[in-house]
C-alpha cells in the first residue's frame, strides 16, 4: 500500500536585500510531508517557545522541511552523525 502524504506548494519572493540591490528573485516548488504542517504551526505557537509568531513559523517550516528530507534519505551518509541528535531534539521538543 502506498503511503499517502500531504502536498504543499511554497512560494518564496525576495522583498529587500541588505546590499540595496533589486529584490527580484522568486522560487516556487511543491513538496510532500507526512504531517499536517498547519497543525504543526499551531502546536509550536501554542507551546510559546518563541516570543513572536513569525519566529515560530520560521522554526516550524524549517524543521519540517529538513526532517522530511532526512526521513526520505535516511541511508544517506550526510545524515549519519546528525540522526541521533535530531531524534533526541524531536523528543525534547515534543515533551515541552
Amino acid at each position: 500500500m502506498e503511503k499517502r502524504n500531504n502536498k504543499y506548494q511554497l512560494q518564496l519572493n525576495e522583498l529587500s536585500l541588505k546590499d540595496g540591490s533589486s529584490a527580484e528573485k522568486k522560487l516556487s516548488f511543491e513538496f510532500e510531508n507526512h504531517d499536517d504542517l498547519f497543525k504543526i504551526f499551531e502546536v509550536i505557537k501554542s507551546k510559546n517557545i518563541f516570543e513572536d509568531e513569525n519566529t515560530a513559523n520560521e522554526f516550524s517550516l524549517g524543521l519540517k522541511l529538513f526532517t522530511e528530507v532526512m526521513l526520505k534519505n535516511k541511508q544517506h551518509p550526510l545524515f549519519e552523525d546528525l540522526r541521533p541528535a535530531i531524534t533526541e531534539f524531536m523528543k525534547k521538543l515534543k515533551s515541552q
